[in-house]
């Protein structure tokens, strides 16, 4: 469990924090293996035997005060009565991980829910795809399911199924695939005719992999794309022979929920649906409106940016309702350039616990190495996430893919969280008067239980039969973590104590809150008033230690000069406001790949975040020697640092450029063994989706993908052509602002502004 804080060093009331200007908050990676130092939890197990707090509910810990007979809360200062069976247990300490370490993991006993540890139930996997497609589709998509199919644990059971005007079941565990075909009706609000277990019963449709592998694939490989014929005799047509629908998606997909949900809890406890799709839903229920993206808007006067964030129906988001009862988790994987109205779809995976994934063409997708790479790594589900803290402050706002519990207060349900998830909260003051100067320091208590799936651990008399032997077993664990800070007597402290990453974090989430309220354009404004109002109050702040400033604009210190912690922020804010999550309509971005972006960054950790928003340059003498760790985003740079190779490091995207000036005896592309592609192989490993290589060699090749990249000479608000004054214009038009806040009545403005940011 990795947890960060914007400061390190708590503001000491809310005075404090709204003149430092810095926001106030925390996220949380619940089941990284490790936490943000890189050390493990310790493991044991009596994870309900664990004493908790009568009055807040919070867990035994290290900080706690421990007396013969009793202890007293660290974060309410409680004192809570020890059972006879505790106070046994504690009387040898070493044998308790609570007594030993903040951050623990417990096994929890049986939960009456699956009838543990009788539950025998089988990971279940479906693939669902769209025949409504071309043949490049589907040939990726073969190829995905078949990178699948190798990294699925022994005793998994696979389903294959289609949608188009019909839905397609196959049974594989014959020796012919077999296709059972119910077709969709055409109208929004029909209805399937034919129940799917009526068509084929479910445990024909999963198939074990083990022994049916080579089944499976053979049904792949009899997979065809729908003639333009048979959509329209199921369709019909629109006027002048335009065809209308053929993908129906919405329809199929409630089918399977609920063709599958018969089983949950018998013959599986998460059933995980990958949905294949070329095109958006068009036919029968669940059929979106595309017509809403065009030029419409511009001939309307309306702001394309706001209108095409929002969904424009609920459907998904209660079809994701209908899956998380179920048991199902659904990830999307869209293939298409075409607009598919993502801002209605992207429910169905965020609030199933799955995720969004979204490729442009068929040609370059990474999605056999994303299939493979999801599914090799582990996974939590049923996940309650909670976080206390002491008595002084309380969480605010929350972010992530989760859904609140309806009655216990900042209690976060997760369907599914791999181990990369990242979710963030607001913190603020429970009172005015913040933390007493005596007072004990402020303490987070963050509680993560969770489920995983294990393989059966059979006795060598058990004599179980093959499927017995293929069965898994839930195990339901109980992961804490107990933080204490310390606060911060003077605004130097609390800046000293700021993590940039976690800030521009806590500000995406924000900004992308603000986006879907009230467009994109707000957002940007609201963002760029954050920063003239922070570096306002810095200025203040050092003004009165260090000099007698006037308000001269040439005397504003917009560099951050005093304090390098807040140094990348006026960097990190620009290449935001650059960012396509931010960018206008008009400036060619498309909106399916802004809710991409959206669904993407508000599940990062906070470094891979930086990444994805102010790409990481460093250079290379030769392909074994690095020359320079971090350069700034700037032609300059790379002419100033003379070296011959740079690598680009922007999360989805990696390049590696050789210079046109570059020693033609340097290997070109980096050999195996060098110490770059150890490094780019580290970077792919690590990563929660597989970024695309580009090696480019300067004079030969086609330089623009680099130079996109090097946003410092790129106008903020413009169309991301070369201005030679980027940056440079961004913090000369953020000092003006800041020199208009501080000497008219202006600031009053910006600051109820930076205000609304701050309590969205």
């Amino acid at each position: 469990m990795a947890v960060r804080v914007t400061t390190t060093r708590f503001p000491a009331d809310q005075e404090a924090q709204e003149a430092a200007g810095v926001p106030w908050g925390i996220t949380v990676t619940p089941f990284s293996p490790a936490d943000e130092l890189g050390n493990a939890p310790l493991y044991g197990a009596g994870g309900h035997l664990l004493p908790r707090c009568d009055n807040c509910w919070a867990y035994f810990n290290t900080l706690c005060e421990l007396e013969q007979w009793a202890w007293s809360c660290a974060l309410c200062g409680s004192l809570n009565a020890l059972s006879a069976e505790a106070i046994t247990r504690y009387s040898h300490p070493a044998s308790s991980p609570e007594m030993s370490s903040s951050f623990i993991d417990l096994e929890m006993p049986a939960d009456d829910q699956w009838g543990e540890p009788e539950f025998r139930g089988r990971p279940v996997y479906v693939a669902a795809i769209d025949l409504s497609s071309s043949e490049e589709f589907l040939e990726l998509v073969k190829s995905s399911l078949l990178a699948a199919l190798e990294a699925l644990v022994p005793g998994s059971l696979f389903g294959l199924v289609t949608f188009s005007h019909k839905v397609g079941l196959y049974d594989v565990q014959g020796p012919i695939p077999v296709v059972k075909n119910i077709f969709i009706p055409p109208d929004a609000d029909g209805d399937i005719l034919v129940l799917l277990e009526d068509a084929m019963p479910l445990l024909s449709f999963l198939a074990p992999v083990e022994t049916c592998k080579d089944r499976i694939a053979a049904a792949l490989e009899t997979l065809r794309p729908t003639t333009s014929w048979e959509r329209t005799t199921a369709a019909g047509q629109g006027l002048d022979g335009v065809l209308l629908g053929g993908r129906g998606f919405g329809v199929a997909m409630e089918a399977l929920f609920n063709y599958l949900g018969s089983e949950y809890g018998n013959t599986f406890a998460l059933a995980r649906v990958f949905a294949f799709l070329s095109g958006p839903p068009d036919y029968g229920p669940g059929q979106l409106d595309t017509r809403r993206y065009g030029e419409q808007y511009a001939s309307k006067g309306e702001d394309a940016d706001r209108a095409l964030l929002p969904e424009q129906t609920p459907y998904y988001k209660d079809l994701a309702a209908v899956a998380v009862q179920a048991g199902v988790c659904v990830d999307i994987f869209a293939v298409t350039n075409e607009y598919s109205d993502l801002a209605s779809l992207k429910f169905l995976s965020i609030e199933s616990g799955g995720s969004l994934f979204l490729y442009s063409n068929t040609d370059d997708s990474t999605l056999p190495q994303d299939m493979y790479r999801m599914l090799s790594r582990p996974y939590a589900f049923g996940c309650i996430l909670r976080i206390r803290t002491s008595s002084d402050f309380k969480p605010g706002n929350s972010y992530g893919h989760f859904f609140p519990d309806p009655q216990y207060e900042n209690v976060q349900h997760i369907i599914c969280c791999d181990t990369y998830a990242t979710y963030a909260y607001d913190l603020e003051f429970a009172a005015t008067t913040g933390f007493p100067r005596h007072s004990d320091p402020p303490v987070i208590q963050i509680a993560f239980q969770y489920t995983v799936v294990v393989p059966h651990e059979e006795t060598p008399s058990s004599g179980s039969s093959s499927s017995f032997k293929n069965s898994h077993s839930l195990r339901r664990r109980l992961r804490i973590r107990t933080l204490q800070y310390s606060v911060a007597q003077h605004i130097n402290e609390l800046y000293d104590g700021v993590d940039s990453e976690v800030v521009l974090s806590i500000l995406v989430h924000k900004v992308i809150q603000v986006s879907l309220e009230q467009g994109v354009r707000e957002g940007r404004i609201l963002l760029r008033d954050w920063l003239v109002i922070l570096l306002a109050q810095y200025n203040d702040a050092f003004k009165l230690e260090y000099s007698e400033n006037t308000n001269s604009t040439s005397r504003v210190d917009v560099a951050f000069s005093q304090c390098q912690e807040l140094q990348p922020l006026p960097r990190l804010i620009f290449a935001l406001l650059r960012n396509p999550l931010l960018r206008f309509h008009e400036e060619g971005v498309h909106p399916d790949y802004r809710i991409y972006l959206q669904c993407l960054f508000s599940a990062l950790d906070p470094s891979s975040l930086h990444r994805a928003v102010y790409p990481v340059l460093t250079s290379y003498a030769t392909p074994d020697k690095q020359a320079y760790p971090r350069h700034s985003l700037s032609r300059a740079a790379l002419v100033t640092s003379g070296c011959p190779i740079f690598f680009l490091d922007a999360f989805t995207t990696l390049i590696v450029y050789y210079s046109s000036t570059a020693d033609p005896t340097l290997p070109f592309p980096p050999p195996q063994d060098c110490l770059l592609r150890a490094t780019i192989n580290k970077l792919k490993q690590e990563r929660s989706v597989t970024p695309k290589l580009i090696l480019i060699r300067g004079g030969q090749d086609d330089v623009s993908p680099f130079e996109h990249f090097l946003i410092e000479e790129q106008d903020v608000d413009g169309s991301g052509l070369t201005s030679g004054m980027g940056f440079v214009s961004f913090l000369e038009e953020i000092t003006r602002h800041i020199y208009h806040f501080q000497s008219s009545s202006a600031a009053v403005a910006t600051r109820e502004a930076v205000l609304t940011v701050s309590s969205v």
